[in-house]
């Protein structure tokens, strides 16, 4: 592996660690979660020359391959996250193909999808609805990312219905651009949720509370690229970021450690021989294992 980070948070960096079996080959890595299983999901688009289709790939808390399924999602496997909840563990899917949010199982038996929220009245036609990463809210809802679509934030129900639009369009506060993901910040004496508002290269705050739902309460700017979403471990955030660095934030919001960082951009699409090793490109999403160790997804 190849050095990064330093002093407490020094890593060491391991490339293609998760590969996928014969006859699939990655697209574009855009999601990643672990149930408590161990098993690790990867949500990919699939690559045209793959003989295989499918766009969820599970693996061993070792790196073994497991099993895939999921060729509905070819071509839209975005945002992946996990849920334990009292009938089991579930996979949150955003399909930005067929612009859905997707709850299955871990072994991708569907629970319910849906499409854009038309009783929002946020939208002229469903084509301006494309879903990114969602978030959940301690009471068993969810928050959805309009991230490609039209950037609004949107409540659900657990069962996938509608309640109310918390957040719109916009570079003020309270306003957001390219909502990509958001995560239910708990780290401080009142939850909060944080959205990677990555068309402002900012990490926005806003309230959870019933009384002031969607309202702004800070931004961290400072060490902020391109954020596209969170993993809280230990009172640290865990923050990939699409402009080629992985940053973790302390409790205070304060840059921790860059991991990853100084590689030149315009790679995507090179050959494999033009990276360089321990240096990132476009971190897309990341996680912590239950190790402690981080997996990182890039956009290549």
């Amino acid at each position: 592996g190849d050095p990064t980070g330093d002093g407490l948070h020094a890593y060491e960096c391991i490339h293609d660690w998760l590969t996928p079996p014969q006859g699939l080959s990655w697209g574009d890595t855009h999601g990643l979660a672990q149930a408590t299983d161990g098993r690790i999901f990867v949500a990919h688009t699939v690559n045209a020359q793959s003989t295989r289709a499918e766009a969820v790939v599970a693996f061993t808390p070792e790196g073994e391959f497991h099993d895939a399924w999921g060729a509905e999602f070819r071509g839209g496997a975005h945002g992946l996250d996990v849920r334990a909840e009292p009938d089991g563990e579930f996979l949150y899917h955003c399909d930005t193909a067929r612009r859905l949010v997707v709850k299955t199982d871990l072994d991708g038996r569907e629970v319910w999808q849906q499409g854009y929220p038309a009783e929002s009245g946020k939208y002229e036609s469903p084509d301006r609805y494309c879903p990114t990463n969602v978030a959940f809210h301690p009471d068993g809802d969810l928050y959805v990312g309009d991230g490609y679509g039209s950037s609004f934030i949107h409540r659900l129900t657990r069962e996938g219905r509608y309640v109310r639009t918390i957040a719109g369009p916009g570079s003020g506060p309270g306003q957001v651009s390219c909502p990509h993901g958001l995560w239910l910040d708990d780290r401080g004496p009142t939850p909060r949720l944080a959205v990677a508002d990555r068309g402002n290269r900012r990490i926005q705050h806003l309230s959870i509370d019933p009384a002031s739902e969607g309202r702004h309460l800070g931004f961290v700017a400072d060490a902020m690229r391109m954020p596209c979403h969170f993993k809280i471990r230990e009172g640290l955030l865990l923050v990939p970021d699409l402009e080629s660095v992985i940053t973790i934030l302390d409790r205070e919001d304060r840059l921790v450690v860059h991991l990853g960082d100084g590689h030149p951009s315009g790679l995507r699409g090179r050959p494999r021989e033009d990276f360089i090793p321990g240096k990132f490109i476009h971190p897309h999403t990341a996680i912590w294992l239950e190790s402690g160790d981080i997996l990182v997804a890039e956009w290549v």
